[in-house]
C-alpha cells in the first residue's frame, strides 16, 4: 500500500523512500507484507525523529528499514543535534540539492558534532558529520529541521564518545578508486586504490607531535615489516605494486589519534594519480586456496 508519507527520509545522497499508510485507524484488511510494510515505516518514522543521543541502524541501501537501537549495539548513524535551518531558507526555497545538502550538514552539524564529542572530534578521523534531512514535500510544507549526526564507512560498534578516531581500516580491506581519489571499501576483486595491509601505531615515539619526516621514517620501517608479514615476503615491484602509508595531522595528534593504514596499491605510467588494482595482494600470496580456486593475483590499469 503506497500511503501519503512516500520518501519521509533522505540521508544526503542516499535515496531513501518510506511507504507510510495513509490512515492507520481505517478499517480495512490487510495482509501480512503490508502489515510488516506498515510497521517498517513507523519503526523508520520514529528512528527519523529521534533525540540527540540516539542510535540508528539500517542494512538496506535505501535505508527503509532504519530503525532506533541501543547504543551498545552496531549502527551506523549517532544523532547528535538537531538543527533548524529556516533562518537560511526561507518558505519558498526550493529544497536544496544534494551537494547543497552537504554544505548544509557541514556548516550546520561540525560544531554540534565536537560539542557531542566533547569538543573532541578529528577533523580528519573516522567519523564524518552527516544528516538526515526531510522529504522535498515536508521541506515545501515547511519542514527545516536536520538531524545532525556522526558516521563512519562500517558500523560504529557503540557510543562515538570515547572511541578511538583513527582513520583506520582493518588489514584486507580495499578502497574504492573514485576518479583520482580514494572512496569507501569494496570488494578486492574489484578496481581499486589500496588494499590495507595493517596498521601503524605511531605512539611510539613518544607524546608529543612527531613532525611528518619523523613519522614517514618510522612509516617506512613499520609498514615494511607489515606487508612483509601480509604478503609471505613477496615482492611487491613483480606486481607493479608499491607500499606506503597514511600520517597524522596535529589536529588529529591533540585529539588522541594514533594510528595509520599500511597499504599498497599502483601509480598510473604517467605519475599522474593512482592507477586501478584488481584482486587481493593477501589472495595471491597467501595460504593455497580449495581445489579449482586459484587465487588471482592483482593487475594494474595504465
Amino acid at each position: 500500500m503506497v500511503g501519503a508519507f512516500a520518501g519521509a527520509l533522505v540521508v544526503l545522497t542516499l535515496s531513501v523512500l518510506f511507504s507510510w499508510p495513509a490512515d492507520l485507524r481505517a478499517e480495512q484488511p490487510i495482509d501480512d507484507a503490508q502489515s510488516a510494510a506498515q510497521r517498517e515505516s513507523r519503526l523508520a518514522a520514529e528512528a527519523f525523529d529521534s533525540p540527540p543521543g540516539s542510535c540508528l541502524q539500517w542494512a538496506r541501501p535505501d535505508a527503509r528499514d532504519m530503525h532506533k537501537v541501543d547504543c551498545a549495539q552496531p549502527h551506523v548513524f549517532e544523532v547528535t543535534g538537531v538543527v533548524d535551518v529556516s533562518a537560511d531558507h526561507g518558505p519558498d526555497a526550493d529544497p536544496p540539492a544534494p551537494e547543497q545538502w552537504r554544505l548544509i550538514a557541514q556548516s550546520n552539524c561540525t560544531a554540534g558534532a565536537s560539542a557531542y564529542l566533547g569538543g573532541k572530534l578529528d577533523p580528519f578521523g573516522t567519523f564524518s558529520v552527516n544528516a538526515l534531512r526531510p522529504p522535498d514535500d515536508k521541506w515545501r510544507g515547511g519542514d527545516r529541521k536536520v538531524r545532525c549526526g556522526l558516521q563512519r564507512s562500517s558500523s560504529l560498534p557503540g557510543r562515538a564518545a570515547g572511541q578511538d578516531q583513527s582513520n583506520v581500516h582493518p588489514p584486507g580491506t580495499c578502497l574504492a578508486l573514485v576518479g583520482k581519489t580514494v572512496g569507501d571499501p569494496v570488494d578486492c576483486r574489484d578496481a581499486h586504490a589500496y588494499e590495507i595491509v595493517g596498521i601503524a601505531d605511531l605512539s611510539v615515539l613518544g607524546p608529543a607531535y612527531p613532525q611528518i619526516g619523523k613519522q614517514h621514517e618510522k612509516l617506512a620501517e613499520v609498514c615494511q615489516q607489515i606487508v612483509a608479514q601480509y604478503s609471505n615476503n613477496a615482492d611487491l615491484s613483480t606486481m607493479k605494486l608499491i607500499l606506503s602509508w597514511d600520517t597524522l595531522a596535529e589536529e588529529s595528534w591533540n585529539i588522541g589519534s594514533r594510528k595509520v593504514d599500511c597499504k599498497v596499491g599502483a601509480r598510473l605510467s604517467d605519475g599522474s594519480g593512482l592507477a586501478p588494482v584488481s584482486g587481493s595482494l593477501k589472495a595471491a600470496t597467501g595460504p593455497p586456496p580449495p581445489a579449482g580456486t586459484p587465487p588471482v593475483p592483482p593487475t594494474t590499469g595504465r
